[in-house]
């Protein structure tokens, strides 16, 4: 049996469901599995909120539309809730409990009680408190209980078709800012436009833009840190993130690593 086969049984006894559904490979996969044995009894469910890039935002519309999906769309603002923009190292838990709390209204006019989401096993190993808090609302991950590496997540979502399967992973716009220093819509904006200029300039798939105190530390793919520090290339990007805000400019030489900041505690 193939694990496209396992995540398809998964919801073999299921009525209906709905999927928090991102704009990454992970939800994807568990959004298609739902479609193809639930047809319209799943809906995917998309939460814009300020920490969510709009290239997510626009990924999440298009992996719906191929899917054939029905997907909503729910906005609120997270930088109304203090606890989450003073930013301690239960930020991600404190986002994923009001996300947790819309997903179940949603849940109960479509009358279902059955929530899930994209998380593998891979994400099991790293400091996660979100994952607990959509635990503690009873959000299933079925890639979990069938037992999903990232790896065997992408190949099964180039097998059955979805464009999103190769997709660099991403996580919110939050998690460049280190623990202990403020969430602030000025900070997320300059974030979100500075990765979109280096992905312009140097074509990069993969990007962060850490903002450390008003400063910009740039992490790619270590094949791409060349591209990076070539004199022109550098000197484009610094001048124009100067332009939206940072205050200094800097290359991270060990390059990307997802979760780098969750060590930072400023």
């Amino acid at each position: 049996m193939t694990k496209l086969q396992q995540l398809f049984d998964w919801f073999n006894d299921k009525k209906n469901c709905i999927v928090a559904l991102s704009g990454g490979v992970d939800s994807a996969l568990v959004a298609y599995a739902a479609y193809q044995k639930l047809q319209n009894k799943a809906i995917a469910v998309t939460a814009d909120y300020n920490t969510l890039s709009q290239e997510e935002l626009i990924s999440s519309k298009k992996i719906c539309q191929e899917i054939g999906i029905k997907q909503i769309i729910i906005s609120y603002d997270e930088l109304v809730n203090e606890k989450f923009v003073q930013n301690d190292n239960n930020r991600c838990y404190y986002c994923r409990q009001e996300l947790a709390k819309n997903l179940k209204k949603i849940a109960e006019n479509f009358g279902t009680e059955l929530i899930v989401d994209g998380t593998n096993i891979d994400d099991l190993g790293d400091y996660r408190p979100g994952i607990q808090a959509l635990k503690e609302n009873q959000i299933r991950s079925p890639l979990v209980e069938t037992e999903f590496t990232k790896k065997q997540v992408r190949h099964e979502a180039k097998f059955a078709g979805l464009a999103v399967y190769d997709k660099p992973s991403n996580s919110c716009l939050a998690s460049r800012i280190p623990w202990g220093q403020r969430v602030t819509a000025e900070r997320l904006a300059r974030i979100e436009v500075g990765e979109s200029i280096i992905k312009q300039i140097i074509g990069t798939r993969q990007v962060r833009v850490r903002d450390i105190e008003g400063n910009a530390k740039i992490e790619v793919y270590s094949q791409d840190i060349k591209l990076l520090s070539d004199s022109n290339n550098f000197k484009k990007i610094s001048d124009k993130l100067k332009q939206i805000g940072f205050k200094s400019i800097s290359i991270d030489p060990e390059g990307y690593r997802s979760g780098k900041l969750n060590v930072i505690l400023d």
